[in-house]
C-alpha cells in the first residue's frame, strides 16, 4: 500500500515515515502543500496523511485538490494537526477528510487508524502490529530544540534517560555543546548520538568558555532552524527532568508568554532538594537578581527555560558578559527590548514538580562568592 506524508517538519516527517516502512507501507514524503500535490499526481497513493500549516499551499488547498480538482473522493485523507480548534476540525470534514487527528498522538493509533481506512484484516495488517508494539513513540504537537551544556560530564551524563526520551519523544531536538571538555564527554555524545543523527546534535567547543557561551551556541545553532516552534535549554544531569520540561512547553505553547522559566521554589507536593550551604547563597544571590530586574522572580537561574524562537535569536545574538549568570542578563535584553511593563506578561515563571541538586557541579563555593561583583556588573551594564 502507498501513502503519501504531508508535514512541514522534516524531524516528524522522517521519523513517521520510517516506522510506518516499518509497518510495510510504501510512503512517498512532502515538505509542503505544492510538493504533496505534485507527488499526489505522480504516483496515486492508496492513502494521504496532511499538516494543517504548511507553506507554499497548505493542507486544506491540498486537499481541495485531491477532492475538487481531480475529484478523487474516495482516496482516504487523514488530517494530522496540532490544531485542536473545533471550527478547523468542522472545516477539514466539510472539505472531505475521512479522519482528523488532533497531535499528539502514538504511531500505535495511528496505525491503526490507517489500517481501518484501508479496510486491512487482521491478518495483513500482523506486521503492522509488530512494529507498532516495539514503539510507544508519540507524535507531539510541537517541534522543540533541547540545548544541553556539557563540561566534563563523563560521571553525571545519563545517557540512558536521554536515550529513552528521544525514542519516545518525536517532538523533540537535542543538541549536546561540549564545552571543551578534558574527559571522554565527547566520546560519550558521539556514541549517544551513533544512529539518531536525526534527533541529536553536537557542537563540539575545542576551548571551555563557560556555560553561557555553550548554551548561546547551542540555542544560535537551533534558532536557525525554522522547523523548531521553541527553543529550549536543560542541565546535562537532569537535575531537572523531562516531565517537568516538557510541561514548560505546554505552557509555552498556550501562547500566553515568549519564555517559560522552570522555578526551584519549595512547595507541597514538589520534591526540591538543595545543599544547605547553596540554599542560603542562592537566596541570597536571588534577592540581589530581584533588585536588578526589577522584577518579582523567585528564581532566575534555574538551568530549564524554554522559548519562542523570536527571544533566541534576538537576545542570543550577542555574548553573555558572564560564563554564569547569562539568565539574568536574557531577562534584563527582553526588558530592554520589549519594554519594562510588556516584558513582564512574556516571562512566565512555573515552579517545577523536581529539582535535585547533583554532586558534581561545576560552580563552586568560590564561585558562588563571586557572582555578587558579577551582578553588580550586569547591572552597570544594562542600566
Amino acid at each position: 500500500m502507498k501513502i503519501l506524508f504531508a508535514d512541514d517538519q522534516p524531524i516528524v516527517l522522517k521519523s513517521v515515515a520510517t516506522q510506518l516502512e516499518k509497518a510495510g507501507y510504501t510512503l512517498f514524503k512532502a515538505e509542503n502543500g505544492a510538493q504533496a500535490v505534485a507527488l499526489y499526481d505522480e504516483h496515486s497513493p492508496d492513502l494521504v496523511i496532511m499538516d494543517l500549516n504548511m507553506p507554499v499551499m497548505t493542507g486544506f488547498e491540498a486537499i481541495e485538490h485531491i477532492r475538487k480538482v481531480r475529484g478523487h473522493m474516495k482516496v482516504p485523507i487523514i488530517m494530522m494537526s496540532g490544531d485542536d480548534d473545533e471550527e478547523t476540525i468542522v472545516d477539514a470534514f466539510t472539505l472531505g477528510v475521512d479522519d482528523y487527528i488532533e497531535k499528539p498522538v502514538g504511531y500505535k493509533e495511528l496505525l491503526v487508524r490507517i489500517r481501518r481506512l484501508l479496510g486491512e484484516t487482521s491478518a495483513s495488517s500482523k506486521k503492522s502490529d509488530s512494529s507498532a508494539d516495539s514503539q510507544s513513540t508519540k507524535i507531539q504537537r510541537n517541534l522543540v530544540g533541547v540545548v544541553i551544556p556539557c563540561y566534563n560530564e563523563e560521571d553525571r551524563l545519563k545517557t540512558a534517560d536521554f536515550l529513552d526520551f528521544v525514542k519516545e519523544n518525536t517532538g523533540y531536538f537535542l543538541c549536546f555543546v561540549n564545552d571543551g571538555s578534558k574527559d571522554k564527554t565527547l566520546e560519550m555524545l558521539e556514541n549517544l548520538r551513533k544512529g539518531r543523527e536525526d534527533h541529536i546534535r553536537i557542537i563540539d567547543c575545542k576551548v571551555n568558555g563557560g556555560k553561557a557561551e555553550a548554551v548561546r551556541q547551542g540555542v544560535l545553532s537551533l534558532a536557525k532552524d525554522k522547523q523548531f516552534d521553541y527553543i529550549g535549554y536543560l542541565d546535562a544531569d537532569l537535575s531537572t527532568n523531562f516531565e517537568d520540561f516538557h510541561d514548560l512547553t505546554e505552557t509555552i505553547a498556550m501562547g500566553h508568554c515568549k519564555i517559560v522559566s522552570g522555578s526551584r521554589i519549595s512547595r507541597m507536593g514538589a520534591n526540591i532538594t538543595k545543599e544547605s550551604s547553596r540554599q542560603i547563597i542562592s537566596k541570597t544571590i536571588n534577592l540581589i537578581i530581584r533588585q536588578i530586574l526589577g522584577m518579582s522572580f523567585q528564581d532566575t537561574q534555574c538551568g530549564a527555560k524554554v522559548m519562542v524562537r523570536e527571544v533566541a535569536l534576538n537576545m542570543f545574538n550577542t555574548p553573555f558578559l558572564t560564563r554564569w549568570l547569562f539568565d539574568v542578563e536574557i531577562f534584563l535584553r527582553m526588558k530592554r527590548y520589549y519594554g519594562k511593563d510588556a516584558v513582564k506578561t512574556l516571562i512566565c515563571e512555573q515552579p517545577l514538580k523536581r529539582w535535585v541538586h547533583e554532586d558534581g557541579s561545576k560552580l563552586s563555593m568560590k564561585d558562588s562568592l563571586k557572582i555578587v561583583g558579577q551582578l553588580l556588573q550586569i547591572a552597570i551594564h544594562y542600566r
